[in-house]
């Protein structure tokens, strides 16, 4: 007679249970830091201690610099670097900056990325009329301004052992979105790179680097204003399509991504890694 024996493979880890969302004194890093998620985002992970380096285009430096003194006025710590995450020299550089300054990163924000009209098909178009050149633009900024810095600070946080990496997905990473043709696309990448990545770093470097996804509804930006929004403030008709297609009835407001931000990022998701974590008001789950 065969006996199956289950024995618990005890790790070594000290799991306080009383602090499993604690991210006091971790260093994140957050790319895109300086658009209207970036600012909600950088603001709440420094109230909750965190020590934040915001990391954007060299024109965005006024907001960025707005946004560290916002923070070291509130008592937190803070740092904007011009960076390019295309450029992976550039992003050796950010990456000694940070070292010089933290001595480490705990948590990364890959949160670079955007869309362009010409990369869409509007109503009055078809595929036959889409910009190769906006596509492969639109792909390069959401995937490999996801990888190639992925690439360059995953090697520190590897050497570490412990650290959270956070992707930003989109809805239109789980369905096909009528005229986002180009950003669909490349976020579904993200999407797959975000699964792929979580397996290749724990089976070959351990279970402490953890890579997971956040796949935000709608909200209003300025990547999506033109789209949502008509010249006189109304919401367009695309607007009251995806709202009727929304089961809490409303656009999503940046704030509502930040508990589901903070899990991932914390020891209270110790265990999560591959998965796309959807903040979309029930889109995804409605059809009719």
């Amino acid at each position: 007679m065969h006996v199956l024996v289950y024995v618990h493979k005890q790790h070594n880890k000290n799991i306080a249970m009383n602090s499993l969302f604690d991210i006091d004194g971790r260093v994140a890093v957050m790319t895109g830091a300086c658009g209207v998620l970036g600012s909600s985002i950088v603001n709440y992970f420094s109230s909750q201690g965190c020590k934040l380096v915001l990391l954007d285009l060299e024109q965005s430096r006024n907001k960025g610099e707005c946004l560290v003194n916002t923070i070291r006025d509130a008592g937190g710590e803070a740092v904007f670097f011009p960076t390019d995450v295309l450029q992976k020299d550039m992003l050796g550089r950010n990456l000694a900056d940070i070292l010089d300054r933290f001595g480490r990163i705990d948590i990364l924000l890959n949160a670079a990325g955007g869309n362009m009209n010409a990369a869409n098909v509007p109503p009055d178009k078809t595929i036959f009329d889409l910009d190769i050149e906006a596509i492969r633009k639109v792909s390069e900024l959401n995937l490999f301004g996801t990888i190639i810095p992925t690439m360059v600070f995953a090697r520190e946080m590897v050497r570490t052992g412990k650290a959270s990496i956070i992707n930003f997905c989109s809805e239109s990473a789980l369905r096909p979105l009528t005229r986002v043709a180009g950003y669909g696309v490349a976020k579904a990448a993200v999407a797959n790179w975000t699964k792929w990545l979580s397996a290749e770093l724990a089976i070959k470097f351990g279970e402490g680097v953890r890579v997971n996804a956040i796949a935000p509804g709608f909200l209003l930006t300025n990547q999506n204003r033109s789209l949502l929004v008509n010249e006189d403030g109304s919401l367009t008709d695309r607007s009251h399509t995806i709202i009727s297609h929304t089961p809490i009835g409303r656009f999503l407001e940046p704030e509502e991504l930040l508990g589901t931000l903070h899990y991932l990022a914390s020891d209270a998701s110790m265990a999560v890694t591959g998965t796309i974590a959807v903040v979309d008001g029930g889109f995804d789950a409605f059809s009719i």
